[in-house]
């Protein structure tokens, strides 16, 4: 007679549940998440008794009036049976125990732990203990030898061992299972058995088979298998007379073997596909309970007559039906009820038993099967009788007959229906919050910040929120009634957020409570509309956001004002913010293969309110899911997955994501974890909090933080090479958010920027030289592309001084590249400010005004009195990029200008002056006073004796205003001259000091004022090399241009050359300065023009006996020269 299924019901919540037998078979005793033990005298047992044993309970066993039951407080418990009185603490690990059995009398008892452990204990005398040690991994399951001289388990590590219990060795270790880091992530929990009284076997699941194991000799005797075993065997059970095994699969197949003839003689479906992790046989009736991972109970009844026989025909027949139901034949009645989900299913065996290998890689043990039932598999057992008589000629000779009979009666195949033999879909995680523990604790986190931690406590004493601050000098801890049952919470500086779901009286709510708000109301609720619950909630800089099941997202100011609201893409999975950022995860699609298909969406809500990110994929590790989003303490999106790789959002590489540390690879054991809790760019610091053979932390006892270092996952790692070339990218990535906070006007430290910009030039200063001594001169200016000027002429000189010339030539055009470049930025800049002034000068008049008109000695007076004229070379470096805003634009057409050429040792530049783009300079002599004679300011009061004694005129004195950025061509003279050493520049001071006290002043034109002073070293490096300049560039027609590419140039030559043409400048002649700019004149320039230049030559050639002609001294001319006019 077949096994009857009795139908189902409910026993625990959802999770993993065990199931056993009292001795006499009068009770039914399961297990659950929920952590009860209820005792069931009958399938039927409407009010089954229950003892609480703990807050999660994975595994029970019952002998002798003893229950034993391990917790998720790590502990093995005893209670006495029925009455369930707690009678002690058999023993403890570090972590939770996944397994605990009895030996044959009761005792003693076994308990194998993800801490690697397997553990015997005398039940009578607990501190009689004996400590298995060899696994890898977290161990799955036990079985006691019945004549108590060996122990059997199965790990996560692949292996089986068999233990011999005396002296606590291991016998024999078999790799059968496939490896992983934690019993959630096993495909079978691998529930092993001995066979009952005599301890022959050893019966081990092992994928689609059950192998026996023989004692004694340890080799494989035989393995029990069958053709409708399509997914991994998660337990198998010994019928008390030793004849029958029972297995079920993580599908739901529960299978019956007799174990002398290897035949198959039940097969029995649940009901709903789901993993059956719980078996136990009755110890006198034909009676199977099973339980699955959904908290289910079930009960099979008739399973076998007394003597263990069953009539093959009848096996057959039910065989034929199911056939009958998956092929096409004579009757196709049953076809449209197998493709109805709602048919009634009567046999045993009828829906969805042919399944997808595929499904094992993503099928967890104690997780939901793939619902399939709408499609039908191509699998070995889709083939006619001829190909399955073939199969069967592959068994064992002792298996032939049976198989044979039980598969003569088959159906002839004639045709097969489509199949589906594609990836399967990942079940969409859920919704959480960020720094939460999971919501069926009775005692959790719900969030834990870098602001503080909220606490909820919902056990029979109390249901309360406990809120503590970090910083407790600034806020003080708050305990709230949970009174709603709030489900998830956020916290910032300002408020605390607060949520809960809908109940079948009450809306879902959202509850602020806005502790830093300066009025005395610091509360509000909002009531979502009906049927919508609120899944994720986070907090920003004055606004509070909301994502609800309805698909929107709702913001809120932070005092409870209603603001945007728009459609989410997709079901959130989490949410996070900080100051105007906001950050959301939601299913983008449906993941397959395990993994999950998530997007990311990242918006400003700040007054210019914008979105960065537009839905992008989250890069998850393979086969992950998310447990982390967050900022860092300086606003860089993050998240980490459940393979503990944390991503940064890379702002500086177009927004893409970038993995930084690996959690893993910190951890000691394979099932420890670690917690995230935040996360710091300056400095670099991971802050979580280490989890021993779990993935979240206790609320009791308070959990210690750790802190973890960043490292990029580049190659070679171990060379000096591969850690200078990680520790580079990762200092400029971990400050890419000083340039974020500048651009969007935050305040930061600029001594940050400089010790970064400092730390990443040595470090590619280093890979530079490591490089040279590996004769690797195309990377060094790979390398030097990536420095800064300042470290391209340290490269120089390293590469001179190591005989490389060639590789100093080639970086020394790199120089080049890099000043053009930076003249060219400049320019651009200019050009911006010029448009920004042609729009703040819209409406008003360019007439000449009188703050157009020339400048008198006067206003030198009251420059000089002001100090406001500044010593040449210090204001080429204070001013070298300030901008005057107040400038006139340079594309103006009609007032007449003069382009010039300005080298960095002409000093303050003249913020009156107007630049143009005009190819004919104009000649006036009024442009050029107005040009020149703010260009010669001097801050000494006494130097200008002289040009007021000649003129007593009064004047108006206006004060000269902010200076305006250089042109392109100064720029890039500072650049160059900033650079000349110290001591060049005190000698230059030293010898200029003296030259100050020229008595004589001769009159002279204001054009020629600029070429009155002393020539530079580079002026007579010009001179000399003007020639091979323009034949090397014969495009250069411009002074401007010549003058431009002469100062790059220059800027190549050796520290040394450059100070002997500086030093042959200053022991030069005054005359010598004549011809050191030259400026383009038009066709019909004045005669006038030219008696002036030749006076002006005259007055230059003075005897030998005068000093060469200063700065100052220019300004006395220029001044004199005007007030002569």
């Amino acid at each position: 007679m077949p096994a009857t299924q009795k139908p189902m019901r409910y026993g625990h919540t959802e999770g993993h549940t065990d199931v056993c037998f009292d001795d006499s078979g009068s009770c039914i005793v399961t297990c659950g998440s929920d952590g009860d033990v209820r005792i069931w005298e009958d399938l039927d047992d409407d009010d089954p008794k229950s003892i609480n044993v703990g807050e999660k309970a994975y595994s029970c066993a019952l002998k002798n009036g003893k229950l034993v039951t391990a917790v998720s407080n790590n502990t093995i418990q005893v209670h006495t049976f029925p009455e369930g009185v707690p009678d002690g603490i058999l023993t403890r690990f570090t972590t939770n125990a996944n397994h605990v059995v009895f030996n044959k009398d009761g005792t003693k008892a076994a308990a194998g732990s993800s801490d690697f452990l397997v553990k015997v204990v005398d039940v009578l005398d607990c501190s009689q203990q004996k400590t298995l040690r060899g696994h890898d991994a977290p161990v799955l399951s036990l079985s006691f030898d019945p004549k108590d001289v060996f122990l059997a388990s199965a790990s996560c590590d692949g292996s089986v061992r068999v233990w011999q219990i005396s002296d606590q060795t291991c016998a024999v270790s078999w790799p059968l299972l496939q490896k992983c880091n934690d019993v959630i992530n096993a495909k079978s929990i691998c529930r092993l058995a001995w066979q009952p009284k005599s301890g022959k076997l050893l019966a081990v699941p092992v994928e689609k088979s059950v192998k026996l194991y023989g004692r004694e000799t340890w080799s494989n005797r035989f393995d029990l298998s069958d053709n409708f075993i399509s997914q991994t065997l998660n337990i198998v059970t010994w019928s008390p007379c030793g004849q029958f095994i029972a297995a079920g699969s993580v599908n739901g197949l529960i299978i019956v073997w007799n174990v002398e003839t290897k035949a198959c003689v039940e097969r029995v479906k649940h009901e709903k596909g789901y993993a059956i992790c719980g078996l136990a046989w009755h110890p006198t009736c034909s009676r199977i309970a099973y339980t699955d991972a959904e908290g289910n109970l079930g009960l099979l009844e008739n399973v076998c007559d007394a003597s263990g026989k069953i009539s093959s025909s009848k096996v057959s027949s039910r065989v034929e039906k199911d056939y009958n139901d998956l092929f096409d034949g004579d009757d196709t009645s049953n076809t449209g009820d197998f493709m109805n989900d709602n048919a009634v299913e009567t046999s045993s065996f009828s829906k969805g038993i042919i399944h997808d290998d595929e499904d094992d890689d993503i099928m967890l043990a104690s997780g939901h099967p793939r619902q399939r039932s709408h499609f039908l598999e191509d699998d070995e057992n889709s083939v006619d009788v001829p190909v399955l008589k073939t199969g069967a000629g592959l068994l064992k000779e002792d298996e032939e007959d049976d198989q044979a009979d039980s598969i003569h009666n088959l159906p002839l195949v004639t045709s097969q229906r489509p199949s589906y033999d594609g990836p399967m879909p990942t079940p969409r995680q859920k919704p959480f919050q960020p720094g939460s523990t999971p919501l069926h604790l009775t005692h959790r986190f719900m969030v834990w910040n870098s602001i503080g931690i909220i606490r909820c406590y919902n056990d029979e004493q109390d249901n309360a929120i406990d809120v503590e601050f970090h910083d407790t000098s600034i806020y003080h801890a708050t305990h709230l009634s949970n009174t709603l049952n709030y489900t998830v919470a956020d916290l910032s500086h300002e408020a605390i957020l607060l949520a809960c779901e809908s109940t079948d009286e009450l809306a879902s709510k959202l509850h602020c409570l806005h502790f830093s708000s300066w009025d005395s109301s610091k509360e509000w609720i909002v009531d979502m509309p009906e049927n919508e619950d609120i899944e994720a909630i986070c907090l920003g800089q004055g606004w509070a956001a909301a994502a609800t099941s309805a698909l929107l997202l709702r913001l809120f100011s932070i005092g409870g004002v209603q603001k945007e609201i728009f459609s989410l893409p997709g079901p959130v999975v989490s949410m996070a913010g900080h100051g105007e950022q906001l950050f959301i995860v939601y299913h983008r699609g449906t993941g397959f293969d395990g993994d999950q298909c998530l997007g990311v969406q990242l918006l400003e809500l700040g007054k210019k309110k914008k979105q960065i990110l537009h839905g992008d994929p989250l890069p998850l590790t393979r086969k992950s899911y998310l447990v982390w989003i967050g900022f860092s303490a300086e606003g860089t999106p993050c998240f980490v997955d459940s393979e503990g790789i944390v991503q940064m959002l890379n702002r500086g590489l177009g927004n893409t994501w970038t993995p930084v540390c690996n959690t893993r690879e910190h951890c000691k054991g394979k099932s420890d974890h670690y917690w995230i809790v935040g996360i710091h760019e300056n400095p670099q610091q991971l802050r979580c909090i280490p989890c021993k053979g779990s993935r979240f932390p206790p609320t009791l006892p308070r959990p210690a933080v750790a802190i973890l270092s960043f490292k990029l996952p580049y190659c070679q790692i171990a060379t000096e090479k591969g850690q200078m070339e990680e520790q580079y990218w990762r200092s400029v990535m971990f400050h890419n958010h000083l340039d974020y906070l500048a651009k969007n006007n935050y305040e930061y430290e600029e001594s940050t920027k400089n010790q970064a910009i400092k730390q990443q030039q040595e470090l590619l200063i280093k890979m530079l030289a490591l490089s040279c001594k590996l004769e690797r001169e195309f990377r060094c200016v790979e390398l030097a592309d990536l420095m800064t000027p300042n470290a391209v002429n340290l490269a120089i000189k390293y590469a001179s001084r190591s005989r490389r010339l060639i590789l100093a030539q080639r970086l020394s055009e790199l120089a080049v590249e890099k000043a053009a470049e930076l003249a060219a930025t400049q320019v651009e800049e200019e050009e911006v400010e010029e448009d920004f002034r042609k729009k703040l000068n819209a409406g008003y008049s360019n007439t000449a005004t009188e703050w157009s008109q020339p400048m008198v000695t006067n206003q030198v007076e009251e420059a000089e009195d002001t100090g406001e004229a500044d010593d040449t070379e210090e204001v080429a470096e204070i001013h070298k990029h300030e901008q005057n805003p107040f400038s006139k634009s340079a594309n103006s057409s009609d007032v007449p200008v003069v382009k010039s050429v300005v080298s960095s040792s002409q000093g303050r530049v003249n913020p009156f002056k107007v630049s143009a783009s005009s190819k004919e300079p104009a000649t006036s002599v009024n442009s050029a006073r107005s040009t020149n004679i703010l260009d010669n300011m001097n801050k000494s009061y006494r130097k200008s004796a002289l040009n007021r004694a000649t003129n007593n005129e009064k004047s108006p004195v206006i004060k000269p205003l902010v200076p305006k950025a250089k042109s392109k061509q100064a720029s890039a003279a500072s650049y160059f001259q900033k650079r000349t050493s110290q001591a060049d520049k005190t000698e230059e001071v030293k010898e200029e000091s003296p030259k100050n006290s020229l008595s004589e002043t001769p009159a002279m034109c204001p054009q020629n004022t600029e070429n009155q002073r002393p020539k530079t070293g580079f002026q007579m490096w010009l001179e000399e090399n003007r020639s091979s300049i323009l034949s090397d560039n014969p495009d250069l027609s411009d002074e401007a241009d010549i003058i431009k590419k002469g100062m790059l140039l220059f800027r190549v030559l050796s520290a040394d050359e450059r100070k002997a043409w500086a030093t042959k400048a200053k022991g030069g002649k005054a005359s010598d300065g004549v011809e050191a700019k030259k400026r383009k004149c038009v066709d019909d320039e004045s005669q006038e023009m030219e008696n002036q230049k030749e006076k002006a030559t005259e007055n230059l050639n003075l005897p030998k006996k005068h000093k060469p002609l200063d700065l100052s001294t220019n300004q006395k001319l220029s001044a004199f020269a005007f007030k002569q006019d």
